[in-house]
Protein backbone atom coordinates (compact mmCIF):
# COMPACT_ATOMS: atom_id res chain seq x y z
CA UNK A 1 0.00 0.00 0.00
CA UNK A 2 1.53 3.06 -1.11
CA UNK A 3 1.82 6.79 1.36
CA UNK A 4 -0.74 8.06 -1.22
CA UNK A 5 -3.57 5.03 -0.81
CA UNK A 6 -3.07 5.39 2.63
CA UNK A 7 -3.34 9.24 3.28
CA UNK A 8 -6.69 8.49 0.62
CA UNK A 9 -7.94 5.82 3.03
CA UNK A 10 -7.48 8.03 6.20
CA UNK A 11 -9.68 10.81 4.11
CA UNK A 12 -12.70 8.72 5.23
CA UNK A 13 -14.34 10.18 8.73
CA UNK A 14 -16.84 7.69 10.54
CA UNK A 15 -20.80 9.47 11.05
CA UNK A 16 -20.55 11.69 14.10
CA UNK A 17 -22.40 10.23 17.25
CA UNK A 18 -24.41 12.13 19.61
CA UNK A 19 -23.56 9.71 22.13
CA UNK A 20 -20.28 10.20 24.44
CA UNK A 21 -18.11 8.07 25.57
CA UNK A 22 -15.60 7.01 27.70
CA UNK A 23 -12.52 4.59 25.24
CA UNK A 24 -10.65 2.90 27.49
CA UNK A 25 -7.96 1.10 25.18
CA UNK A 26 -6.30 3.55 22.95
CA UNK A 27 -2.83 2.76 21.51
CA UNK A 28 -0.54 5.42 21.09
CA UNK A 29 2.92 5.38 19.12
CA UNK A 30 6.00 7.14 19.02
CA UNK A 31 6.63 8.40 15.52
CA UNK A 32 10.36 7.97 15.96
CA UNK A 33 12.00 6.54 19.26
CA UNK A 34 15.19 8.41 18.30
CA UNK A 35 13.47 11.56 17.93
CA UNK A 36 10.32 11.36 20.63
CA UNK A 37 11.77 8.20 23.39
CA UNK A 38 15.44 9.19 23.65
CA UNK A 39 15.26 12.74 24.92
CA UNK A 40 13.53 11.14 28.15
CA UNK A 41 16.40 8.19 28.46
CA UNK A 42 20.28 8.91 30.08
CA UNK A 43 23.41 8.88 27.41
CA UNK A 44 23.88 4.84 28.45
CA UNK A 45 20.47 3.54 27.93
CA UNK A 46 20.53 5.37 24.53
CA UNK A 47 23.79 3.63 23.25
CA UNK A 48 21.99 0.09 25.03
CA UNK A 49 19.22 0.83 22.64
CA UNK A 50 21.00 1.45 19.11
CA UNK A 51 23.99 -1.23 20.18
CA UNK A 52 20.88 -4.01 21.58
CA UNK A 53 17.82 -3.58 20.64
CA UNK A 54 14.91 -4.43 22.54
CA UNK A 55 15.17 -8.27 23.37
CA UNK A 56 11.73 -9.54 24.72
CA UNK A 57 11.36 -12.45 26.66
CA UNK A 58 10.22 -14.65 23.30
CA UNK A 59 11.64 -16.79 20.24
CA UNK A 60 11.63 -13.95 18.34
CA UNK A 61 13.95 -10.99 18.20
CA UNK A 62 12.21 -8.76 16.20
CA UNK A 63 8.59 -8.06 16.27
CA UNK A 64 5.24 -9.44 17.88
CA UNK A 65 5.21 -13.48 17.98
CA UNK A 66 1.94 -12.68 15.92
CA UNK A 67 0.87 -11.97 13.19
CA UNK A 68 4.25 -11.04 11.30
CA UNK A 69 2.32 -10.12 8.14
CA UNK A 70 0.16 -7.25 9.77
CA UNK A 71 2.20 -4.31 10.68
CA UNK A 72 1.20 -3.25 13.77
CA UNK A 73 -2.03 -4.82 14.09
CA UNK A 74 -3.36 -1.61 12.27
CA UNK A 75 -5.96 -0.50 10.57
CA UNK A 76 -5.51 0.54 6.96
CA UNK A 77 -6.88 3.73 7.14
CA UNK A 78 -5.30 4.62 10.62
CA UNK A 79 -2.08 5.60 8.83
CA UNK A 80 -1.99 9.78 8.76
CA UNK A 81 -1.89 11.86 5.58
CA UNK A 82 1.63 11.71 5.33
CA UNK A 83 1.92 8.09 6.08
CA UNK A 84 2.87 8.39 9.86
CA UNK A 85 2.58 5.72 12.25
CA UNK A 86 -1.27 5.05 13.56
CA UNK A 87 -1.46 6.11 16.55
CA UNK A 88 1.24 8.32 16.42
CA UNK A 89 -0.63 11.89 15.64
CA UNK A 90 -1.86 13.22 17.95
CA UNK A 91 -4.04 16.06 15.63
CA UNK A 92 -4.43 12.90 13.16
CA UNK A 93 -6.47 10.86 16.04
CA UNK A 94 -8.13 14.01 16.87
CA UNK A 95 -9.94 14.38 13.56
CA UNK A 96 -9.97 10.53 12.78
CA UNK A 97 -11.43 9.15 16.18
CA UNK A 98 -11.55 11.55 19.38
CA UNK A 99 -14.30 13.95 17.89
CA UNK A 100 -16.24 12.04 15.05
CA UNK A 101 -17.04 9.07 18.00
CA UNK A 102 -17.28 12.10 20.52
CA UNK A 103 -14.94 10.89 22.78
CA UNK A 104 -14.49 12.38 26.30
CA UNK A 105 -12.23 10.31 28.29
CA UNK A 106 -9.56 8.35 26.28
CA UNK A 107 -7.03 5.72 28.00
CA UNK A 108 -3.63 5.55 26.78
CA UNK A 109 -2.15 2.19 26.69
CA UNK A 110 1.45 2.03 25.05
CA UNK A 111 1.97 -1.12 23.87
CA UNK A 112 5.70 -0.84 22.77
CA UNK A 113 6.55 0.53 26.05
CA UNK A 114 10.12 -1.59 27.56
CA UNK A 115 7.46 -4.09 29.47
CA UNK A 116 8.68 -7.41 28.89
CA UNK A 117 12.32 -6.45 27.90
CA UNK A 118 15.12 -8.98 29.25
CA UNK A 119 17.30 -6.26 30.70
CA UNK A 120 15.35 -5.19 33.79
CA UNK A 121 16.96 -1.90 34.36
CA UNK A 122 16.68 -0.87 30.56
CA UNK A 123 13.11 -2.04 31.01
CA UNK A 124 12.72 0.01 33.64
CA UNK A 125 14.30 3.21 32.40
CA UNK A 126 12.31 2.41 29.22
CA UNK A 127 9.31 2.44 30.53
CA UNK A 128 9.83 5.98 33.00
CA UNK A 129 10.82 6.92 29.40
CA UNK A 130 7.31 6.51 27.84
CA UNK A 131 5.49 7.44 30.70
CA UNK A 132 7.39 10.91 30.19
CA UNK A 133 6.42 11.16 26.79
CA UNK A 134 3.02 10.20 27.18
CA UNK A 135 2.87 13.52 29.33
CA UNK A 136 4.81 15.71 26.75
CA UNK A 137 3.47 14.09 23.46
CA UNK A 138 -0.33 13.48 24.70
CA UNK A 139 -1.99 13.89 27.74
CA UNK A 140 -0.35 18.05 28.02
CA UNK A 141 -1.85 18.76 24.69
CA UNK A 142 -5.49 17.10 25.12
CA UNK A 143 -7.71 17.04 28.22
CA UNK A 144 -9.87 14.51 26.98
CA UNK A 145 -6.61 11.93 27.12
CA UNK A 146 -5.28 10.25 30.35
CA UNK A 147 -2.49 8.41 30.61
CA UNK A 148 -1.52 4.50 32.09
CA UNK A 149 2.09 4.05 34.18
CA UNK A 150 3.73 1.90 32.06
CA UNK A 151 5.29 -0.85 34.67
CA UNK A 152 8.49 -3.20 33.90
CA UNK A 153 6.36 -5.47 35.67
CA UNK A 154 8.75 -9.17 35.62
CA UNK A 155 10.51 -6.52 38.82
CA UNK A 156 8.20 -5.90 41.54
CA UNK A 157 10.23 -3.50 42.90
CA UNK A 158 10.79 -1.59 40.16
CA UNK A 159 7.56 -1.27 39.22
CA UNK A 160 6.62 0.00 42.72
CA UNK A 161 9.06 2.52 42.56
CA UNK A 162 7.50 4.21 39.18
CA UNK A 163 3.52 3.66 40.71
CA UNK A 164 5.12 5.79 43.71
CA UNK A 165 6.92 8.33 41.23
CA UNK A 166 3.23 9.13 39.46
CA UNK A 167 1.04 8.69 42.88
CA UNK A 168 -0.75 11.60 42.55
CA UNK A 169 -0.07 13.02 39.03
CA UNK A 170 -3.42 13.32 37.03
CA UNK A 171 -1.84 12.46 33.72
CA UNK A 172 -2.36 8.76 34.54
CA UNK A 173 -5.34 6.76 35.62
CA UNK A 174 -4.27 3.98 36.01
CA UNK A 175 -0.94 1.31 35.80
CA UNK A 176 -0.40 -0.67 32.95
CA UNK A 177 1.21 -4.27 32.24
CA UNK A 178 0.48 -6.83 30.09
CA UNK A 179 -0.83 -10.22 31.10
CA UNK A 180 1.63 -12.96 29.86
CA UNK A 181 4.21 -12.43 32.78
CA UNK A 182 6.72 -15.17 33.71
CA UNK A 183 5.11 -16.58 36.30
CA UNK A 184 1.62 -16.49 37.87
CA UNK A 185 0.60 -13.15 38.27
CA UNK A 186 -0.33 -13.78 41.74
CA UNK A 187 2.94 -14.90 42.78
CA UNK A 188 4.76 -13.32 45.28
CA UNK A 189 7.64 -11.51 42.78
CA UNK A 190 4.09 -9.20 41.87
CA UNK A 191 3.46 -8.47 45.17
CA UNK A 192 4.80 -5.10 45.55
CA UNK A 193 2.78 -3.91 42.24
CA UNK A 194 -0.34 -3.97 43.97
CA UNK A 195 0.78 -2.53 46.88
CA UNK A 196 2.02 0.12 45.48
CA UNK A 197 -1.71 0.52 43.15
CA UNK A 198 -3.51 0.02 46.40
CA UNK A 199 -1.34 2.81 47.97
CA UNK A 200 -1.48 4.76 45.00
CA UNK A 201 -5.20 4.47 44.38
CA UNK A 202 -4.42 3.31 41.23
CA UNK A 203 -6.27 0.65 39.43
CA UNK A 204 -4.35 -2.10 37.74
CA UNK A 205 -5.01 -2.38 33.85
CA UNK A 206 -3.58 -5.91 32.55
CA UNK A 207 -3.76 -5.84 28.73
CA UNK A 208 -3.47 -9.14 26.27
CA UNK A 209 -0.14 -10.33 25.15
CA UNK A 210 2.96 -10.20 27.11
CA UNK A 211 6.42 -11.45 27.08
CA UNK A 212 6.79 -13.84 29.64
CA UNK A 213 9.32 -16.42 27.66
CA UNK A 214 6.02 -18.93 27.51
CA UNK A 215 3.27 -19.37 24.58
CA UNK A 216 -0.09 -18.51 25.30
CA UNK A 217 -1.29 -22.15 25.52
CA UNK A 218 -0.71 -24.88 27.71
CA UNK A 219 1.38 -26.88 25.93
CA UNK A 220 3.37 -25.07 22.86
CA UNK A 221 3.78 -22.00 20.28
CA UNK A 222 0.59 -22.08 18.69
CA UNK A 223 0.33 -22.60 14.08
CA UNK A 224 -2.29 -19.71 13.74
CA UNK A 225 -2.30 -16.22 14.55
CA UNK A 226 -6.53 -17.05 15.25
CA UNK A 227 -5.22 -20.06 17.96
CA UNK A 228 -2.93 -16.67 19.54
CA UNK A 229 -5.69 -14.47 19.31
CA UNK A 230 -8.64 -17.06 21.08
CA UNK A 231 -5.83 -17.54 23.53
CA UNK A 232 -6.14 -13.90 24.88
CA UNK A 233 -9.21 -15.38 27.39
CA UNK A 234 -7.17 -18.06 28.62
CA UNK A 235 -4.62 -16.17 29.49
CA UNK A 236 -6.93 -13.47 31.10
CA UNK A 237 -8.52 -16.98 33.24
CA UNK A 238 -5.04 -17.83 34.15
CA UNK A 239 -4.45 -14.43 35.56
CA UNK A 240 -7.59 -14.15 37.62
CA UNK A 241 -7.06 -17.77 39.14
CA UNK A 242 -3.93 -17.05 40.14
CA UNK A 243 -4.68 -13.94 41.73
CA UNK A 244 -7.54 -15.52 44.07
CA UNK A 245 -6.10 -18.39 45.42
CA UNK A 246 -2.93 -16.47 46.07
CA UNK A 247 -4.75 -14.10 47.84
CA UNK A 248 -4.17 -10.81 46.44
CA UNK A 249 -7.42 -9.44 47.13
CA UNK A 250 -7.99 -10.46 50.73
CA UNK A 251 -4.22 -8.94 51.34
CA UNK A 252 -5.15 -5.64 48.93
CA UNK A 253 -8.98 -5.43 50.05
CA UNK A 254 -9.11 -1.76 47.63
CA UNK A 255 -7.05 -3.37 44.69
CA UNK A 256 -9.17 -2.73 41.60
CA UNK A 257 -8.18 -4.88 38.37
CA UNK A 258 -9.00 -4.54 34.77
CA UNK A 259 -8.96 -6.62 32.16
CA UNK A 260 -7.85 -5.47 29.03
CA UNK A 261 -8.79 -7.02 25.91
CA UNK A 262 -9.10 -10.12 26.81
CA UNK A 263 -12.87 -10.85 26.29
CA UNK A 264 -15.35 -11.01 29.13
CA UNK A 265 -18.16 -14.17 28.64
CA UNK A 266 -15.52 -16.09 30.54
CA UNK A 267 -15.83 -14.66 33.45
CA UNK A 268 -18.99 -16.75 35.00
CA UNK A 269 -18.08 -19.60 34.15
CA UNK A 270 -14.74 -19.54 35.44
CA UNK A 271 -15.95 -18.20 38.90
CA UNK A 272 -18.40 -21.36 39.42
CA UNK A 273 -15.63 -24.12 38.45
CA UNK A 274 -13.37 -21.65 40.85
CA UNK A 275 -16.15 -22.19 43.77
CA UNK A 276 -16.75 -25.68 43.38
CA UNK A 277 -12.96 -26.67 43.62
CA UNK A 278 -12.42 -23.89 46.32
CA UNK A 279 -15.51 -25.82 48.29
CA UNK A 280 -13.39 -28.89 48.22
CA UNK A 281 -10.30 -27.43 48.86
CA UNK A 282 -10.94 -24.94 51.47
CA UNK A 283 -8.12 -26.61 54.15
CA UNK A 284 -5.47 -25.96 51.17
CA UNK A 285 -6.33 -22.18 51.26
CA UNK A 286 -6.66 -20.80 54.47
CA UNK A 287 -5.77 -17.23 53.22
CA UNK A 288 -8.57 -17.32 50.56
CA UNK A 289 -11.76 -16.52 52.93
CA UNK A 290 -14.70 -16.38 50.63
CA UNK A 291 -15.93 -17.99 47.62
CA UNK A 292 -13.78 -17.07 45.03
CA UNK A 293 -16.79 -15.23 42.69
CA UNK A 294 -17.04 -12.34 45.11
CA UNK A 295 -13.52 -11.50 45.35
CA UNK A 296 -14.18 -11.20 41.68
CA UNK A 297 -17.48 -9.48 41.47
CA UNK A 298 -15.72 -6.91 43.74
CA UNK A 299 -12.55 -6.49 42.35
CA UNK A 300 -12.44 -6.72 38.47
CA UNK A 301 -13.87 -4.68 35.93
CA UNK A 302 -13.62 -5.74 31.87
CA UNK A 303 -13.17 -3.89 28.80
CA UNK A 304 -15.26 -5.11 26.12
CA UNK A 305 -12.90 -4.94 23.23
CA UNK A 306 -13.54 -7.75 20.92
CA UNK A 307 -17.03 -7.06 21.95
CA UNK A 308 -18.61 -10.88 22.53
CA UNK A 309 -21.40 -11.91 19.60
CA UNK A 310 -23.39 -15.18 20.62
CA UNK A 311 -26.19 -15.66 18.68
CA UNK A 312 -28.62 -15.09 20.67
CA UNK A 313 -28.69 -11.48 22.63
CA UNK A 314 -30.50 -13.00 25.93
CA UNK A 315 -27.17 -15.21 26.19
CA UNK A 316 -25.31 -11.70 26.28
CA UNK A 317 -27.66 -10.03 28.62
CA UNK A 318 -27.33 -12.95 30.84
CA UNK A 319 -23.47 -12.52 30.99
CA UNK A 320 -23.77 -8.69 31.76
CA UNK A 321 -25.98 -9.29 34.60
CA UNK A 322 -24.18 -11.86 36.35
CA UNK A 323 -20.95 -9.73 35.84
CA UNK A 324 -22.43 -6.46 36.84
CA UNK A 325 -23.16 -3.51 34.16
CA UNK A 326 -21.49 -1.53 36.44
CA UNK A 327 -18.19 -3.41 36.25
CA UNK A 328 -18.28 -3.42 32.16
CA UNK A 329 -15.44 -0.77 30.28
CA UNK A 330 -16.11 0.17 26.85
CA UNK A 331 -13.17 0.36 24.38
CA UNK A 332 -12.41 0.18 20.75
CA UNK A 333 -9.00 -0.80 20.34
CA UNK A 334 -7.62 2.40 18.18
CA UNK A 335 -6.33 2.31 16.19
CA UNK A 336 -5.85 -1.66 15.98
CA UNK A 337 -7.73 -3.63 12.89
CA UNK A 338 -10.26 -5.43 15.06
CA UNK A 339 -11.60 -1.75 16.37
CA UNK A 340 -14.88 -1.97 17.85
CA UNK A 341 -17.37 1.09 16.66
CA UNK A 342 -19.33 2.24 19.22
CA UNK A 343 -22.16 3.34 16.36
CA UNK A 344 -22.72 -1.27 16.19
CA UNK A 345 -22.08 -2.50 19.45
CA UNK A 346 -24.38 -4.60 19.76
CA UNK A 347 -25.62 -4.58 23.07
CA UNK A 348 -28.46 -6.58 25.08
CA UNK A 349 -31.94 -4.54 25.80
CA UNK A 350 -30.63 -1.94 28.14
CA UNK A 351 -32.04 0.91 30.18
CA UNK A 352 -30.63 4.49 29.38
CA UNK A 353 -28.86 4.54 32.74
CA UNK A 354 -27.21 1.14 31.84
CA UNK A 355 -26.32 2.02 28.53
CA UNK A 356 -24.74 5.40 29.27
CA UNK A 357 -22.52 3.74 32.15
CA UNK A 358 -21.68 0.63 29.74
CA UNK A 359 -20.57 3.84 27.65
CA UNK A 360 -19.07 6.60 29.81
CA UNK A 361 -20.40 6.56 33.40
CA UNK A 362 -18.20 3.10 34.45
CA UNK A 363 -15.56 4.28 33.50
CA UNK A 364 -15.30 7.51 35.23
CA UNK A 365 -16.79 6.54 38.73
CA UNK A 366 -13.86 4.17 38.17
CA UNK A 367 -11.37 6.76 37.62
CA UNK A 368 -12.84 9.38 40.22
CA UNK A 369 -13.15 11.63 36.87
Amino acid sequence: MTVETIGQASATKPANQKLAIADCDIHPSPKSVEKEIFPYLSKRWQDHYQTYGMLLRQPYQAGPAYPKGQPDAARRDAYGPNGEKPGSDLEFMRKHHLDPYNVQLGVLNPLKSGQGLQNPDFAAAYCKAINDWQIAEWTSKEARLKGSVCLPYEDGLLSAQEIERRAGDTNFIQAFMLIRTSDPMGNRRYWPIFSACQDANLPLAVHAFGFGGTPVTGGGWPSYYTEDMVGHSQSAQSLVTSMVLEGVFERWPKLKLIVVEAGFAWAPSLSWRLDRIWAQNRQELPHVKRPPSEYMAEHIWYTTQPFEEPDRRGHLKDVFEWIGWDKLLFATDYPHWDFDDPTRIPLPRATDEQKEGFFLGNARSLYGI
